[in-house]
């Protein structure tokens, strides 16, 4: 049979000590215990946090944001709690916590500088999940914002981490702030000589007769410029979309009505083209062949 005095006295030999506690063999073995179930405790409550709030249809980014608050004050609730157990006294980590912060503040600037940005853009959200950037010259949707970086995927499929500094510090375009109302236009160029009211009226129709394109504001129809091979005209319309593709979508759309259109109608799309204009006579001398 186990001898429970031996298991006991095993378990409170004092290993070492810290500010003059002692930290027994018991209180080390039970620092991993108590680490597994806080954590698992932990996901278990963030779990169903999210899913409440999910079902709620509330902001994905507020979520995001209230997850990671909850995982950093469990760890913070998990470490003094750990530390209380062994009697290891907080303000024994007073000096060591000095040293680590001239560690930080020197090799680590870019890590600290990192996950304070990734806070600011979990908390002001000028950034936020879903949120169709313009990050240089690369175009995407943002999909997951971390402490470090946020996971953006372009409109070719491929994944960026791009550090959060980076769309604190620089100037990034982001189409969806606000809304996800996008303006954009169709440029067409026709004969001269065609009819331009008639031009006119077919490029309105052909944007109106478009899935998503707004009727609110108007589709607007620009005689843009007389140009040197052809009469330039611009249809301006506003379409909801979250992504590029919706817009290159629309815009072949119209597009392709637009030919179609034209041809029911005769109206030529221009091409370039050149007049060449010889001023006297024109002489062809033939060489005789010897």
């Amino acid at each position: 049979m186990l001898d429970l005095d031996h298991i006991y006295s095993a378990l409170n030999h004092t290993l070492f000590s810290v500010s003059g506690q002692a930290v027994t063999v018991g209180g080390l073995l039970l620092i991993p215990t108590l680490a597994v179930v806080g954590f698992w405790v932990t996901k278990y409550l963030v779990r169903a946090l999210t899913s409440k709030l999910t079902s709620r249809h509330t902001d994905p980014n507020i979520i995001h944001l209230l997850q990671r608050l909850f995982y950093v004050i469990a760890i913070c609730i998990i470490t003094i709690t750990a530390l209380e157990i062994i009697n290891i006294p907080v303000t024994a980590f007073a000096f060591l916590s000095g040293a680590i912060a001239i560690g930080v503040g020197f090799g680590a600037q870019n890590i600290i500088n990192n996950f304070i940005s990734g806070w600011i853009l979990m908390w002001e959200k000028p950034i936020r999940i879903g949120d169709f950037l313009e990050v240089e010259n690369a175009k995407g949707v943002v999909e997951e914002i971390n402490t470090r970086s946020t996971r953006f995927r372009r409109v070719d499929g491929v994944h960026m981490l791009i550090p959060n500094s980076k769309l604190l510090e620089n100037t990034i375009v982001n189409w969806t702030l606000v809304d996800k109302l996008m303006r954009t236009s169709v440029r067409i160029g026709v004969a001269y000589g065609s009819p331009v009211k008639k031009v006119a009226e077919l490029m309105r129709q052909a944007a109106e007769e478009q899935e998503g394109v707004l009727t609110d504001p108007k589709v607007q129809v620009i005689f843009e410029d007389f140009g040197d091979n052809a009469l330039i005209f611009d249809v301006n319309f506003w379409i909801q979309s979250n992504v590029e593709g919706g817009l290159r979508m629309a815009k072949s759309n119209i597009r392709f009505r637009l030919d179609e259109l034209f041809s029911e109608h005769q109206i030529v799309i221009a091409y370039p083209q050149r007049d060449i204009h010889i001023d006297g006579s024109l002489t062809l001398v033939r060489d005789k062949v010897k």
